[in-house]
């Protein structure tokens, strides 16, 4: 799984590279703090293991919601075009309960649901009003690839065995790649910048039979700060 992720990092990484740049404009280290909203219950894949989930434990879509951070480097290729290669990362545990079973005492029967997200974005922006302008809004999109990690740990009724409770921990891992779509508003100077952003990915990946669901949406919507870094004229 880790030497696919790579591939397709390098792969992606490539088309950057080698893009045709211009060596006078100025290129931005960029630096992102925000928030990553998954996709909420209605918008997500069928069989999401999530969905699955929320018929028997009590947690909600929007606990996953989440700190996430990033940077990204970003060159200009022309006046009205720039192209990006990024990383992010996010990570959230969401505590749940069997929502219709307690333990014989009565206690909760108590699990630990963690989603970790690591996208790499490779995009290519449109600057309506120019890299030289002073207010610089932009969209565009590109290719995403996400690592990600999701695991389920904690307390677990065996419904085969007379409801017999047990502990344990289901990890699954990988890297799927899909779509980014990316707008944003940022004020330039000369040396730093800084602005606002939103910033949507999609992706989903396959579940062995150890989980409730087949798949996991690893789609969502991130908002952020941006600050960056300028250099090279």
């Amino acid at each position: 799984m880790l030497r696919r992720f790579v591939t397709s990092v390098l792969l992606a990484g490539a088309t950057l590279v080698v893009a045709p740049g211009d060596a006078s404009a100025q290129q931005t280290l960029n630096f992102s703090l925000g928030l990553f909203t998954p996709r909420g219950e209605d918008a997500r894949t069928e069989g999401d293991v999530l969905n699955a989930n929320r018929t028997f434990l009590a947690f909600d879509i929007g606990d996953f919601n989440t700190a996430a951070v990033g940077g990204e480097w970003l060159v200009p290729l022309g006046n009205f075009i720039e192209a990006g290669a990024g990383v992010g990362f996010s990570r959230r545990t969401v505590e749940s309960v069997y929502a219709d079973f307690t333990d014989n005492d009565g206690t909760e029967i108590e699990q630990d649901l963690r989603l970790r997200l690591v996208p790499v974005a490779f995009t290519v922006r449109v600057l309506p009003l120019g890299q030289a302008n002073a207010l610089q809004p932009y969209f565009g999109a590109g290719l995403g690839v996400i690592g990600w990690r999701y695991s389920e740990s904690g307390e677990f009724i065996d419904f085969a065995r007379n409801r017999e409770i047990f502990r344990d921990q289901f990890v699954a891992e990988g890297s799927e790649t899909g779509p980014v779509v990316v707008a944003g508003l940022r004020f330039g100077g000369e040396t730093v910048s800084a602005g606002g952003e939103i910033r949507y990915h999609s992706a989903e990946a396959d579940l062995d039979d150890r989980f409730a669901g087949s798949k996991i949406d690893l789609g969502g919507w991130t908002y952020n700060f941006t600050i960056g870094v300028r250099f090279g004229r």
